[in-house]
């Protein structure tokens, strides 16, 4: 009986990988054209990542600057953003809070900028850190930001932003 049952046991473990595809099978080597084709590929996506990244280090500088030309190119007509006060704006609404800011920077910085890509969808996340002044008192601040881009004819749009105030 224990033979019988070892038996179909190691039948069973021959069997249930092969079936269902788990069974081990030779790589071949890839051709040249092949490798041409990743290499292009990994070089897209690196184009892709360093366009992101310069796109955040634009946004700190548009918001330093107090100016809503960047956002009127770069963000979605159908763009969200949140902001750490969980204040929710559209594209409109966001512009108009950017371009009259009581708040004067001095300096306003993108650092930690990590880029995610999902195919024509990107997940980009980083540190804001600023120092400036609001009604004559100075202020720093930093916060860990999170946008959200779509590929498109225009280029990458942001279409949404989730801002969380760091404490201290």
């Amino acid at each position: 009986m224990t033979k019988l049952f070892l038996t179909m046991l190691m039948a069973l473990l021959i069997l249930i990988p092969a079936r269902c595809g788990l069974a081990q099978s030779p790589q071949r080597p890839l051709t040249p054209a092949e490798m041409q084709e990743m290499r292009e590929l990994a070089k897209e996506k690196e184009v892709k990542q360093e366009e992101l990244s310069n796109l955040e280090r634009e946004t700190a500088r548009a918001i330093q600057w107090n100016t809503g030309t960047f956002f009127r190119r770069v963000y979605g007509e159908d763009f969200e953003g949140i902001l750490p006060s969980g204040q929710v704006l559209n594209k409109t609404a966001w512009i108009t809070s950017v371009e009259s800011s009581n708040v004067k920077y001095s300096s306003f910085v993108a650092s930690d900028i990590r880029v995610k890509m999902f195919e024509e969808t990107a997940v980009v996340t980083c540190l804001w850190s600023a120092r400036g002044t609001r009604e004559g008192k100075a202020i720093a601040r930093q916060s860990r930001v999170t946008h959200v881009y779509v590929y498109g004819q225009r280029g990458w749009q942001a279409i949404a932003s989730q801002e969380t105030l760091l404490p201290g």
